[in-house]
Parts: C-alpha cells; structure tokens; sequence
C-alpha cells in the first residue's frame, strides 16, 4: 500500500480500535470490509490484540461479488435475510461486541442494479437482524464507521488522476478529516470531543419547539421537535457507561425531529450516494411530518425506493447541524460517500429517529417512542442541505425567533 505507510496505517487502525470504538479489556471486536482494506483490518486486529481483545472477528467481502448478486438473483429471493448471517449479527450484538465497519465502497458500484431488490435486503435485514440494530439503537454496543481509500472509490473523487495518484490523494484526505495526520490523534480527538459540549449544552438550554430552514436553492421547511428532544455531537456513551465515536470523522450536531410535523420543501446540496447509486437534485414536499412528493434529477428510481421503504421512510428521523466552516468542507473534496459528506453540510435523515435523542429514550419501548414522535423505520438515510447561505431559526413555544445559522454559520459564535 503505497498511498499510505505503515506507521500512518498503524496509527489510524489505533484510532479506530482505542478512540473510535474505546475497545476494553476482553472485549469481543467485529470488523466488517472489502478485501480491499485487508491491510487495514490486519493492523486492526494486530492493535486489538495488543490491547487485550478477548477475541476479533473479521467479516471481508468483495463489493464486486455483491454485485453479482444483485444481477442474478430476483427480487423475491432477497426479501429472505441468509440465516448464518443473522445468526452473526445477532450474536455479536448479543455478547457486546464493538462493532466496526470499514467504508471503502465505489460510489457508483450498483449503477443499473433493480432498486427493489436492494430494498427488499434492507427490509430483511431489519428484521432478521434484531439484537443487532437494537444493540446500535439503544446503547447497548458500541460501533464505529471509518473510512478507507480504495482505488475504485478514489476514481470516482479524482477521475482526471491515475488509480495509484487518485488514492493517495483520496487516503491524504480521509486522513486529515480523521485527524489523525498529526502526532497524537487521540489528543485531537479528545479537544474535538469538547469543542461540541457547548453547542449542544446551549441547544438544549433552548428547548425550541421547531426549526425553519431558509436558502436560495428553494428550501423554506419547518420542522418541528418532540418537547423532550436532545442535542447530541461527537460521540456517545453506552448504557454502561463507555465512552465512543459512531463515526470517524465526525462535525455534527444532531438531534431528531417530531415525525408529523415538518411542513414545507428541502431541496439537496451535494449529491447523495446510497448503496452505490449517486442522487442528485433531492427534491421533497412534505406536509404533517409526511413526504408528498419527490423528485431527483439522478437517480430517481433509486430515491424512491428509499422513500418508499415502508411507513416510516416517509418521515425525518434526523436534524444535523454542521457549519460551512467544517473542515472536511474546507477540504474542496466531494466524497461521494455519507460519513464524509454529511459532516461537510447540514442535513436531513429519512428513516429511523434517535432514542438516545429524546429525553429517556433509551428505556422506552420502539412503540412509545413512535408515540412520542421519534420516527421507526427499517432504513436511515442522509441527505445534505447545507448551503453557505443557509439560515436556520430556532423557534419556541411563544413564537418568538432565534437564530442558529446566519449564511451557513453558527448564529452565536461566543460559545
């Protein structure tokens, strides 16, 4: 791996493994990948075992393999999730184990692929996979998302440059909106982890009732919050108490709407790649929290079968905020890949809400949860709205206005 040494492979599967995932002594670790990424995961497992793993369990796919897949076989053969895999799933999430997963993928890998069929997966999976994504949900594992350049992926970011100068430039960059091109990472992380207690101590001292959301590509929405909701940025703490970063990198601040009161248009920013298809020009209408029209100038079939998903896919589960002062925005880079790009603009999520975002979420049954606004649903999907002419105004219960974004930037900058 010529794009990036062993040193800097080794300091950043640390971080992954000790900050990303704060991995205990004993501790069961997952590792999910591409074969391509097998170098990284080596150097994870190597630095898990060092600091007292009880076990490390690697899961390596081929993106290429999966694709077949998705060409050969029909759409009712994926409402069934394969047993073995659940089986997997289930008893990682079940014995406590940190969860990571190494994002490598081409952003345009299932071009051409029956969108149908990759919404019947997500739909199974949901369902087979229960101990998992409850074990996500409500802090009972911890889990982190990384990224990792590979070749096919650095083309598509750097299309005018070779696959080897294309993924370097590309691991530079994830590099550096992982902070982890310095000496101390995990310093850096630590002074990152602060910078959000401010932001999210203020936002909540708020208690606003909505937020409406103003720019010039045509978004002027109101989306209204549950009263009990919670901000939250940078990283989160299991019910047991340990301390970790779901996502490396990371700027937001998030936390999640009331399910039927959003009302108005959200126009996209930045193209969204969603299982290996792009989407541009996202366009939504909604009315009582609910998606009434949608339109995409690419891949709108794509958009969809994401809205379409099931009840709750019409409905936002998420408010994030990000400044255009972000440094993975700074950075020039278009990603075309979620963890990065979404930490680069603010943005919405369709699909499932937060319980560690409304006030004893965590101890509440998915049921209540729904009845207190926090939306369910077998999918979550990000999408970028931030523009540097965003304005976004906190409104509480007496109708009276305060700003929080002012042309893409904190309102308050005292903080």
């Amino acid at each position: 791996m010529d794009s990036i040494t062993s040193e800097e492979l080794k300091r950043y599967a640390q971080l992954a493994v000790m900050t990303g995932c704060n991995l205990q002594p004993g501790q069961t670790l997952f590792v999910s990948a591409d074969v391509t990424q097998v170098d990284l995961v080596r150097a994870i497992v190597k630095c898990a075992y060092e600091h007292g793993a009880g076990d490390v369990t690697t899961f390596l796919g081929d993106e290429r393999i999966g694709r077949m897949q998705y060409e050969y076989r029909s759409a009712e053969s994926f409402k069934t999730f394969p047993v073995w895999r659940a089986m997997l799933n289930n008893s990682m999430a079940e014995q406590g184990a940190a969860l990571l997963f190494v994002s490598s993928e081409d952003p345009q890998l299932m071009d051409g692929i029956d969108q149908t069929k990759m919404m019947n997966r997500v739909i199974a999976s949901n369902s087979a996979c229960k101990a998992w994504r409850d074990g996500m949900d409500f802090g009972r594992n911890v889990w982190c998302i990384i990224g990792a350049a590979s070749p096919a992926w650095a083309q598509r970011v750097f299309p005018n440059e070779d696959s080897e100068t294309a993924t370097a430039h590309l691991w530079r960059a994830i590099l550096h909106t992982a902070r982890c091109d310095g000496d101390d990472p995990a310093a850096a992380w630590e002074q990152h982890r602060q910078s959000f207690a401010a932001r999210c101590a203020w936002l909540n001292n708020q208690h606003f009732d909505a937020l409406h959301y103003q720019n010039h590509l045509g978004t002027d929405i109101v989306v209204g919050l549950p009263e009990q909701h919670i901000w939250n940025g940078g990283g989160e703490s299991t019910v047991g108490g340990t301390y970790f970063f779901p996502n490396i990198p990371t700027e937001e601040i998030f936390t999640s709407p009331d399910r039927t009161r959003t009302e108005g248009r959200v126009v996209s920013s930045l193209p969204l790649n969603c299982n290996g298809t792009l989407i541009t020009d996202i366009d939504l209408t909604f009315h009582k929290g609910r998606v009434t029209s949608y339109h995409a100038s690419q891949g709108e079939e794509a958009l969809a079968h994401i809205v379409e998903t099931d009840d709750g896919s019409h409905y936002l589960g998420e408010a994030a905020l990000i400044p255009k002062a972000s440094p993975i925005k700074q950075t020039g880079v278009l990603f075309l890949n979620t963890l990065f790009d979404e930490n680069a603009a603010c943005h919405f999520a369709l699909g499932m809400g937060f319980p560690d975002c409304f006030k004893g979420g965590r101890d509440m049954s998915k049921e209540d949860l729904l009845q207190a606004g926090i939306n369910e649903s077998a999918t979550h999907v990000d999408f970028m709205l931030g523009t540097d002419d965003l304005s976004i105004d906190g409104i509480h219960k007496d109708g009276s206005i305060t700003p929080i974004f002012t042309n893409g930037d904190w309102a308050i900058t005292s903080l």
